[in-house]
């Protein structure tokens, strides 16, 4: 979580309890867009509340509130587990070797050069989710990413 996240969710703490910062991220270091949820729905008063707790960050940033909509972004534990057995995509910090076919990679002394290739984006169905990683079924095959692999996450319509 960025240190711009967590500010915005101990403010949202004291006044609007229910409201779960699902990301918050600058895009090109002048927009800051915040994904909210909540429990009965994102409402378009709900974001202009949320608008008005962040008065300041108006002065340094475009501010854009709103839902999560279909493509829901997956930043924390929590939200892995919750849609475990959905469509996601992973993007990573950094290559990920993976392998081009099949569940099992051949042993180190079996491994051809061109037998896998380094890719830094992953979609397949989130089938795990511990304190320290996921595990995704992709094209590739099942691979487990640490959480402080990941760049940036979300959910894939089906």
């Amino acid at each position: 979580m960025t240190p711009i996240q967590a500010d915005i969710e101990r403010r949202l703490a004291l006044s609007e309890p229910d409201v779960e910062v699902l990301l918050a991220e600058v895009l090109g270091g002048r927009s800051l867009r915040v994904f909210i949820d909540h429990p009965d729905g994102v409402t378009l008063a709900l974001c202009e509340r949320v608008t008005r707790q962040l008065t300041d960050l108006r002065e340094r940033y475009s501010l854009e509130v709103s839902s999560p909509g279909t493509e829901r972004p997956l930043t924390k534990p929590a939200h892995f587990r919750r849609f475990v057995g959905r469509r996601a995509r992973v993007r990573t910090r950094h290559p990920r070797p993976t392998q081009p076919s099949g569940l099992c990679a051949p042993a180190e002394d079996e491994r051809r050069p061109d037998d896998a290739r380094a890719v830094q984006s992953f979609t397949g169905e989130l089938v795990g989710a511990s304190e320290e990683e996921i595990t995704l079924a992709a094209d590739g095959g099942v691979i487990a990413i640490p959480y402080s692999e990941i760049r940036r996450s979300n959910l894939v319509e089906e």
